[in-house]
């Protein structure tokens, strides 16, 4: 008897939950959820817009910071020179190890 009974249970909660599934499903090709729809991907367009927007300003006063104009001592005006960079330096390509005694 308990067993029919979780049965009628299980069959009772997956009726409603694909009758709930199939109203959204229907109502997503509405006038309306389509317009929904539309609307959201205008939003997320504009969002990931300004992301990017945001991104490059950081990314140009992080290069600014790096590459001051040339001020005193410059060959020109407007070259760039530039900043102490915290990474340490690399090895010149041209530059051979030097090599102790072995």
């Amino acid at each position: 008897m308990m067993g029919r009974g979780i049965w009628f249970g299980a069959g009772v909660a997956a009726g409603v939950y694909g009758v709930v599934r199939v109203r959204r499903v229907l109502e997503a090709f509405t006038v309306d959820g389509m317009r929904d729809r539309v609307g959201a991907a205008f939003v997320g367009a504009r969002m990931f817009r300004e992301e990017l927007e945001q991104g490059r300003v950081h990314a140009e006063a992080d290069l600014r910071e790096r590459y001051r104009l040339a001020s005193a001592g410059a060959d020109g005006p407007g070259e760039l020179t530039a900043a102490p960079h915290p990474t340490p330096a690399l090895a010149r390509p041209n530059e051979a190890p030097e090599r102790g005694n072995d």
